[in-house]
């Protein structure tokens, strides 16, 4: 899957986020873009989408996850300490 690239420190997730939704949710692949598109509730102001899109994404796979790329863009680069294979298992898409 294009949205999900291994490395040797663990999975590269590709995210596109839309933060100020109604609520926190994964609404699937972002096929044009090919992101993990996230809908996040908080505002992009003063990193509080970024931090609840870790909380939120780390509570979904049961790992810690880190924002390694994007922490000013709506397209994010996460790294996560799962196989591929796992990520896809969590995130059933």
């Amino acid at each position: 899957m294009e949205f999900l690239k291994e490395t040797k420190d663990g999975t590269l997730l590709l995210v596109y986020v839309q933060p100020k939704a109604k609520r926190n949710e994964i609404e699937g692949v972002d096929k044009w873009r090919g992101r993990l598109k996230v809908k996040i509730k908080a505002p992009p102001v003063e990193g509080k989408a970024n931090k609840e899109l870790v909380k939120f994404l780390s509570k979904v796979l049961g790992t810690e996850v880190k924002i390694i790329r994007g922490e000013a863009s709506r397209e994010k680069d996460l790294l996560v300490g799962l196989s591929a294979e796992e990520i896809k298992k969590k995130l059933k898409v």
